[in-house]
C-alpha cells in the first residue's frame, strides 16, 4: 500500500508504501484534524477498517482534506476495495492534478482493474524527470506505451508570470505551497522546499514546476543542499533530522537529533547544517 508522504509507509510483516503525516494544517477544522488523527491512531493499532472511517468523516468535515482521501485510498487499497480506493485517488487528482504520487496510484490501481487504457491515460501526465517518472515509466512497459512521446503531446508547462515584459531574467514562479529553501543544479533546474505540503518541487528551464518527490520521511522541509555528484539534501525541521536523497529516489536519514534544523550549505565535502533549536551548526563529512 502506498500512502503518499502522508501517512504510513510499511505494514509490518508485508512490504508495501504507505505514508503517513501528522502534521496538523491551518485551514481545516478542528473536527475534520480530530477524525484524520483517529484514523492515523487506529491504523497504527492494526485496526484498518476503523481508521478508514476515520478518514471518511474528516472528509465529510473538510472535502478538500487530501491527505485524509490519500490515506483512505490506501488502506482501501490494502483491504482489497480497489474500485473505492480508485475512487479515493481521483478526488484529489480532481483538487491537485499535480499530486503524481496519486496519478501514479490510480495508474496502478486502473491496471489492476483492468482498464488498461485508462492507467495509460493516467501515467501519461506524470512528469518523466520526476523521481516518480522512472516507476511509471516501468509500469507503462508493462502497458506497452511510451510514455515520453505521449507526454510530449499531453502536458503544458507551467505558468511563469514576467516581472518586467522587457527581461526575461524577472519573473515569479506561482502556486508553490509554502516556499522554504531553494537550490539549482548544473543543468538549471531549480528545487523548492514545500514546508507545509512536505514537498520537494522542481522547476525546469522551461518553467514547468512538477513534484520532485514527496515522502512520508520528508516532514517540514525547510533548507536544501545539493552535492556534486547529483545527491539532494533536506533540512528535515519537524523531524529534527536530515535527509539525503539520491538521484535514483533513495532517502536516508544522515544526521538524526539536531534539534530544528535549518539552513544547510556544502563546500567540498562538508555539510554545514544550522540547528535554530539548538543555536549552533553543525558539520558532517559527506561520504567520498
Amino acid at each position: 500500500m502506498n500512502i503518499s508522504k502522508r501517512l504510513f509507509k510499511v505494514f509490518t510483516a508485508i512490504i508495501l508504501s504507505f505514508s503517513i503525516c501528522n502534521c496538523t494544517f491551518a485551514g481545516l477544522a478542528n473536527d475534520a484534524k480530530m477524525e484524520y488523527n483517529k484514523g492515523i491512531d487506529y491504523y497504527q493499532l492494526g485496526q484498518y477498517e476503523r481508521a478508514a472511517e476515520s478518514f471518511k468523516k474528516a472528509i465529510d468535515l473538510d472535502p478538500n482534506y487530501i491527505d485524509a482521501y490519500y490515506n483512505l485510498g490506501s488502506i482501501l487499497e490494502f483491504l482489497h476495495k480497489d474500485e473505492e480506493a480508485l475512487n479515493a485517488f481521483k478526488q484529489i487528482i480532481l483538487r491537485k492534478p499535480d499530486d503524481y504520487e496519486s496519478v501514479y496510484k490510480a495508474a496502478e490501481i486502473s491496471k489492476k482493474l483492468g482498464n488498461d487504457e485508462k492507467a495509460k491515460i493516467y501515467l501519461t501526465l506524470i512528469p518523466q524527470d520526476s523521481l516518480l517518472g522512472q516507476r511509471a515509466k516501468q509500469l507503462a512497459d508493462t502497458l506497452n506505451v511510451d510514455l515520453p512521446t505521449i507526454k510530449e503531446e499531453s502536458n503544458a508547462p507551467e505558468t511563469f508570470t514576467q516581472g518586467n515584459p522587457q527581461s526575461i531574467t524577472n519573473g515569479v514562479y506561482e502556486n508553490i505551497t509554502s516556499p522554504t529553501g531553494i537550490v539549482t543544479d548544473t543543468s538549471g533546474n531549480l528545487y523548492v522546499a514545500g514546508f507545509s505540503d512536505n514537498t520537494i518541487y522542481k522547476i525546469t528551464p522551461n518553467n514547468q514546476k512538477i513534484v520532485y518527490i514527496k515522502d512520508s520521511l520528508i516532514d517540514g522541509p525547510i533548507g536544501l543542499a545539493r552535492d556534486t555528484s547529483g545527491n539532494l539534501y533536506v533540512a528535515n525541521y519537524n523531524k529534527n533530522n536530515v535527509l539525503k536523497i539520491e538521484p535514483s529516489g533513495k532517502i536516508t536519514v544522515i544526521i538524526e537529533n539536531i534539534l530544528n534544523p535549518y539552513c544547510m550549505h556544502i563546500t567540498e565535502n562538508l555539510l554545514f547544517v544550522s540547528s535554530q533549536g539548538g543555536n549552533s551548526v553543525i558539520r558532517y563529512k559527506l561520504e567520498d
